[in-house]
């Protein structure tokens, strides 16, 4: 896990030097371990390093002929690469074989063969061209912008507009996407001119002009395939082992989130068969009486697979504390309010390990929403759209206007997912999968994990696990009122002491509770916030805060209001974000 930047200009021209050190610098919590930069003709490359595989001879960049690389995250499957392609590499780093590989098979041959986490730059003075690559489920982050003389390129927006490359600029489209879906969608971020490399995308820059691009699909087509449930248990079995036992390749300590629930109860029951020691689990519990945060289930789990598993109690002061520094790393907006226990989680496994796994994008591939139980029913069996309804709809006259196009984005992703012969049901995950999960779900766990210098992994998100649950018949997703049939049923028989068809009882991170006993003191500062104001009702803010407690819509609103107050102070005005939410909002 790293950070990289880069230059690629016209012909004749020099990347200055000056420019990639000040990414490098706003880019440096990605990679506190080293740095390097790689300069020839009219491309610059950059690298922060977070050492994790081959910690002697990994440093980047990294060379081969004609070819030079910086990649940030891990490719799993690099060992596999090595034997089957009989590559001669010089260091054990797993990022050297894409080099071999792209020398040797071309771009879009090397995306293909690729298993792992990753956005990668590649050099290739011969062909005169650089080509950047990311992963099909977009777990790693990769952006770029049209700069005078060419394209810049950076692991994270806040280093274009760090470097001076690019203004921060607020989208209007995209704003009311963030405040009425908590993310944003598609290739356009929330800064003008900043855009986002797509999952699964490669893009070839010549001339400091992309000239190509293509993408490898994070799911395969076509209907579901029928099989039996004792098939595809065992299937499941084998993938899922295969997928854990490549997420665990480390040099450094590692570890894992543990909510209690159905995903992440399954990765910790996988981690303990493949491990002699004990895993070590991290779990988030709340202050406030009654939240839901799983964490009976979590202790009863970490118990029965023998797990050394430390608990952190995220507490409302903490959080006040906290928050703007939290909000700050998410540059890229995603208003999850996960975002607070995944920050508290991070720099708690810090003190003992560097990079952690997690059950991110369960829900997705096996069908965990209540949504997608919705989407298979006709509207007269009262089915629904997912995301038929945004933050505001539920709490009127807040914003000046009415949103109008927050769900163009959705919309569009709704129509590309939707192939022949996919049923209903696929085409809800696969809209969820092209943009919900790298925009909201992931950005939230890079962004934290990053801030802390470590590495999330990711073992549902394989390309091996997604070819068998994505088409899995839905039968063995849906069944009655239970999602995630297939995990439940192979919970059931390896997760020591599970309840996997028990009512889901939730995560859910008590924001409400928490604006609701300060929101008088909380709402007349994020009313006078300059980017509130200009998309709210001052008078109206004050009161939605003012009544936040006990009203969950109401306070999902505040959330986000709060957050974008934090964010827009950050990241648009450029503002400290030093002390706690009273001190910044008020200062």
């Amino acid at each position: 896990m790293c950070g990289i930047a880069g230059l690629v200009l016209r012909q004749g021209m020099t990347p200055d030097s000056g420019t990639l050190g000040a990414m490098l610098h706003a880019l440096g919590h990605r990679g506190p371990d080293g740095e390097g930069v790689h300069i020839a003709d009219n491309v610059g490359l950059a690298h922060n390093r977070l050492a994790i595989i081959d910690l002697v001879t990994g440093d980047q960049p990294l060379h081969a002929g004609p070819a030079t690389l910086v990649a940030n995250g891990e490719v799993y499957n690099h060992i596999e690469l090595r034997e089957a392609h009989a590559l001669v590499c010089q260091t054990g780093s797993d990022c050297e074989p894409p080099l071999h590989l792209y020398r040797r098979e071309g771009a879009e041959a090397t995306a293909l063969a690729l298993r792992g986490m990753y956005a990668i730059a590649l050099h290739d003075r011969a062909a005169r061209r650089v080509v950047l690559t990311r992963d099909p489920f977009g777990i790693k982050p990769l952006y770029i912008a049209e700069v005078p003389g060419g394209i810049a390129f950076a692991s994270q927006p806040s280093a274009l507009l760090a470097a001076g490359l690019m203004r921060p600029v607020v989208r209007a489209e995209a704003r009311e996407e963030l405040l009425q879906l908590q993310f944003t969608t598609g290739a356009e971020t929330i800064f003008a001119g900043i855009t986002r490399v797509l999952p699964g995308e490669t893009v070839v820059i010549a001339d400091g002009a992309i000239v190509e691009r293509h993408r490898r699909a994070a799911l395969p087509t076509g209907a579901p395939v029928p099989m039996t449930e004792e098939e595809a248990l065992a299937r499941l079995d084998a993938a899922f082992e295969n997928s854990v036992r490549l997420h665990q390749r480390s040099d450094v300590p590692f570890g894992l989130f543990l909510s209690g629930g159905i995903d992440s109860g399954a990765v910790l029951a996988m981690m303990a068969r493949l491990n002699s020691q004990p895993v070590r689990a991290f779990t988030a519990s709340f202050d406030v009486p009654g939240a839901a945060d799983e964490r009976a289930a979590a202790e009863a789990a970490a118990k029965a697979h023998g797990a050394q598993h430390t608990i952190i109690t995220v507490t409302e002061a903490e959080v006040w504390r906290e928050l703007p520094k939290i909000v700050a790393a998410m540059d890229d907006p995603a208003a999850d309010y996960a975002i607070i226990p995944t920050w508290f989680l991070a720099r708690q496994a810090r003190q003992a390990v560097k990079v952690v796994l997690s059950g991110e994008g369960g829900d997705e591939l096996f069908a965990g929403y209540g949504r997608y139980r919705s989407a298979m029913r006709p509207w007269w069996l009262w089915g629904r759209r997912p995301r038929a309804t945004g933050a505001f709809d539920h709490v009127k006259n807040v914003l000046r206007e009415a949103p109008r196009t927050w769900r163009d984005g959705i919309t569009a992703a709704e129509a590309a997912t939707a192939l022949p012969g996919r049923t209903r049901l696929q085409a809800a995950q696969a809209a969820d999968i092209a943009d919900w999960l790298p925009n909201d779900l992931l950005a939230k766990l890079d962004r934290c994990l990053m801030a802390h210098g470590v590495e999330g992994r990711t073992p549902f998100l394989d390309p091996v696990v997604a070819e068998l649950a994505f088409r899995l018949p839905d039968s063995l997703k849906l069944r009655g009122r239970s999602g995630k049939w297939l995990l439940r049923a192979w919970s059931a028989r390896h997760v020591k002491g599970a309840q996997p068809f028990a009512a889901k009882q939730g995560f859910t991170v008590p924001v409400a509770a928490w604006i609701g006993g300060v929101g008088d003191r909380l709402g007349p500062l994020v009313a006078a916030q300059p980017g509130v104001a200009e998309v709210a009702r001052p008078d109206r803010v004050i009161a939605l805060f003012r009544n936040a407690a006990g009203n969950k819509h109401r306070g999902f609103a505040a959330w986000h209001l709060l957050f974008y107050a934090l964010w827009h102070r950050a990241h648009v005005e450029a503002r400290p974000v030093e002390g706690d939410v009273w001190q910044v909002l008020g200062g």
